[in-house]
């Protein structure tokens, strides 16, 4: 306790020191912690089901025919259910917008469509009710299970809920189920769960390959069991059934295989690279602020080292000064702990605002008590790291030098300049690997904004609404009465529709085989963005067409089967010209009466992301022609007014079109740009403030180095220039160890930046392991800070009065 209160009266007579640590030890350790909350929730907290480490997720890969992840089939869930001896239970699902409510009071609601062993799989039992049973597979059953918020909000939490109806695309289900209220699947907002509904042909052979990316596959392993041993089975069951597939050749040349994959990892295998890169890059800030505070504390040290030399000198033992200099330490950081966690809670609410909730799992992410205690705990650690070498120092100085010493001058030494010096030039090396790196964020920012999309975004409106399989048989008369109703609506340049709007992030893929192609030897027929339009879509959107003629309505309306397609799909089949007028097939279609004719080619556009590959290739289709009964459709409209503002006028007509349409996700394609690159733009940022902080607090160290420096030799400088040295040459004196410190902080710092420029390549774009320019312009910002730094303690060395300085000794 006595060290104590000694500790916070030297505190208090510090103020400036104090609140400058506070400060230091708040920001470094509240940055740590709000990224750490969000790769806690993301990477490191296992799934909020039972033994979730025994999920796993099966999907089919084609990687030779350019397709990575095209899901599971109902015929692969239906021909692996219990067949595989290493899975305890297996289920599948799907997840798509449909129409919920009464009509003329319908809304787009997510909607998970699941088998009937899939909450079994997950552990989790309905609260109320029970699961979905196999008889209700079938195309007659109607029934439905809610979650808890959905069950509060259209029902105010009815307990005799069980057997009540209500309407999902305008058919009216039978209640059976409602879930606990913390249910939540993995990143999905489906509210509403329905059995995927299949008949004979789709659970047939046929059927194996045509997941298309919409239909995912989790299973749960058995006791014991490992994902190796499954994905043995996995692939001698493969060999098993595509003995008698006439495919099967056409599959091994594709690269078929059955991946099968822990639950949680693959499903933020996508944003792993940059959440640890921003681990690294706030760790980084933190290695600099301890630094900081080391510099800080043996410059305190240094001004105490006569006060500590008597203390010894009377009989304070060795461990009693330990504890002394533990004992203050720890007390600030500990205190700055406690900012910290404040400072990480709110930090926490900041990256929610510049996306992390949209990221996988982001909606799980919050600052909680395990968070608070690992930032208090981690604040008492950093003051006993801290603490080490200023007790080295008080342990270290000799006290017969400092007991005689007549000023400051004599109580350094050195090594402790060696020390104190070196831990300015990591503090250099650390702030240009952090302000390198974050430069390299910003350039493959800048460049991926710059990517072209391939269409026009400035004031396009869209917005989805499904149209559901009893309006089939009328759904192009439905859109053809949309569409005409928005035409006529002021200020429209155009309108159309498409089963899938360019970056969604949902974009599967089927093969296309035109008529007489023979992939060449070592090739696989390859898959391609396949899409239906309607109306004057590629007006609406933007695409230039580059030979032939667009789709438009009227091709729903006749015989002919035609398509366009995009000028990378083009390139690959016809290199020197010729697209128009050849004939394709999509999928395993051999039927020539089915191939598509060539009508068209259009610009290509970037469908899953604007970073993605070149040359991935489109077909788009007329809208009659599209086979999923139950697809989404995107309303897209040319306005010549800001796009939200005709929104609210979208729903009512849409609303008009057919009382069983509703239409959700209303965005404007700019916003829909932006949004594609929040997992780059928010890491550059945040990558930025970072890099500021870290220069900061660089300046800072440095200059408190220098200015130390002057103050510890005050009375040689004077006498110097007592005996005729000049004002400029204690300046230079000075601003030389300043750009000494510099240089070699800068060589380091250019190692460091060239590795981290390494580990950064999974998420940069464009962007080389060796940026020159950026290197240069590092250097050229450091330099300048750094000088600035140097120059006022230089400047002040130089105005010493050498008569007020041997008079002060």
């Amino acid at each position: 306790m006595n060290d104590i209160r000694l500790a916070l009266r030297r505190l208090r007579k510090s103020p400036a020191f104090a609140i400058t640590a506070l400060a230091t030890v708040a920001i470094c350790l509240g940055a740590n912690l709000a990224i750490f909350a969000v790769i806690d929730s993301v990477l490191l907290r296992p799934l909020p089901f039972p033994q979730s480490d025994r999920l796993v997720t099966i999907f089919n890969t084609y990687p030779r025919a350019g397709v990575e992840n095209d899901g599971s089939s109902i015929t692969n869930y239906y021909e692996r259910r219990g067949n595989i001896p290493a899975f305890e239970s297996l289920s599948m699902y799907m997840e798509r917008a449909e129409t919920v409510g009464d009509p003329g009071s319908m809304q787009q609601e997510e909607i998970a469509r699941i088998s009937p062993e899939f909450f079994t799989t997950l552990g989790v039992s309905p609260a109320i009710g029970r699961n979905f049973t196999d008889e209700e597979t079938g195309l007659q059953k109607n029934v439905i299970i809610l979650t808890d918020a959905f069950w509060r909000q259209n029902f105010n939490s009815d307990p005799n809920i069980l057997g009540r109806d209500t309407r999902i695309n305008g058919i009216q289900r039978k209640i059976v189920g409602v879930l606990p209220p913390a249910f939540r699947f993995l990143s999905s907002e489906a509210r509403v769960f329905l059995p995927i509904k299949s008949g004979m042909e789709e659970r047939g052979p046929k059927a194996r390959h045509s997941g298309g990316g919409v239909t995912h596959m989790i299973a749960r392993l058995k006791p014991g069991a490992t994902i190796a041993e499954a994905q043995a089975q996995i692939d001698a069951h493969n060999a098993a059934v595509e003995e008698d597939n006439p495919e099967a050749k056409m599959m091994a040349e594709a690269g078929f295989r059955s991946l099968v994959r822990p639950l949680h990892a693959e499903h933020v295998r996508s944003i792993r690279p940059t959440l640890l890169l921003m681990q690294g890059g706030v760790f980084f800030l933190l290695l600099i602020g301890v630094v900081n505070l080391i510099n800080l504390f043996l410059t305190r040290a240094s001004d105490r080292a006569k006060e500590m030399a008597i203390r010894q000198s009377m009989g304070a033992s060795r461990g009693h000064v330990v504890r002394q200099v533990v004992t203050e330490t720890v007390l600030l950081t500990a205190t700055g702990g406690l900012l910290g966690v404040l400072v990480g809670a709110w930090g926490t609410r900041l990256l929610q605002v510049l996306g992390a909730n949209r990221l996988p799992l982001g909606a799980h992410i919050a600052f909680d008590g395990w968070l608070a205690s690992i930032g208090l705990v981690g604040s008492v650690v950093l003051g006993v790291i801290i603490a080490m070498p200023i007790a080295w120092f008080d342990l270290r100085s000799h006290l017969a030098n400092a007991l005689q010493s007549e000023s400051r001058a004599g109580t350094i030494n050195r090594a402790t300049q060696r020390l104190r010096h070196g831990f300015i030039v990591a503090q250099i090396a650390l702030a240009f690997v952090l302000l390198a790196g974050a430069a390299l964020l910003g350039l493959s920012l800048k460049k991926a904004m710059a990517v072209s999309p391939g269409f026009r975004s400035d004031h396009v409106l869209t917005g989805e609404c499904t149209v559901s399989w009893d309006l089939q048989r009328e759904r192009v008369g439905i859109v053809d009465r949309l569409l005409e109703s928005i035409r006529q609506q002021p200020g429209i340049a155009a309108t159309g529709t498409i089963t899938n709007i360019p970056l969604t992030g949902d974009s599967g893929k089927t093969a296309v085989t035109p008529k007489g192609y023979v992939p060449p030897a070592g090739q696989s027929i390859h898959g391609h963005y396949s899409y239906a339009v309607h109306g004057d879509y590629f007006s609406a959107i933007g695409i230039d067409l580059r030979e032939g003629r667009l789709l438009t309505s009227a091709d729903s309306h006749r015989a002919e089967r035609v398509c366009v397609v995009d000028e990378d799909l083009a390139r690959r089949y016809w290199p020197n010209g010729g697209a128009l007028g050849q004939r394709i097939a999509l999928g395993d279609e051999k039927d020539d009466a089915q191939l598509f004719t060539v009508v068209g080619v259009v610009g290509a556009v970037k469908q899953a992301a604007l970073t993605e590959a070149q040359g991935q290739g489109a077909v788009y289709l007329p809208y009659a022609s599209d086979r999923d009964e139950h697809a989404s459709i995107f309303v897209v409209t040319r306005t010549s007014q800001p796009p939200e503002a005709f929104a609210e006028t979208l729903r009512k007509l849409v609303h008009a079109a057919h009382p069983l349409l509703a239409v959700d996700n209303t965005r404007s394609m700019d916003t829909r740009i932006a949004d594609s690159l929040i997992t780059r733009r928010s890491p550059a940022l945040l990558a930025g403030i970072f890099a500021v902080v870290a220069l900061l607090l660089a300046a800072i160290g440095t200059y408190g180095v220098l200015s130390y420096a002057v103050a510890q030799r005050t009375r040689e400088i004077g006498i110097r220039m007592a005996l005729g040295a000049q004002r400029e040459q204690i300046g230079a004196q000075f601003l030389s160890l300043g750009l000494r410190l510099l240089t070699a902080g800068t060589i380091v710092g250019l190692i460091g930046a060239w590795l981290a420029g390494r580990a950064m390549q999974s998420v940069l774009f464009d962007v080389p392991t060796l940026h020159v320019a950026t290197l240069f312009g590092t250097a050229f910002v450091m330099s300048v800070v750094s000088l600035i730094a140097c120059l006022i303690p230089a400047r002040r060395a130089s105005k010493i009065d050498p008569m007020i300085a041997l008079r002060a000794e």
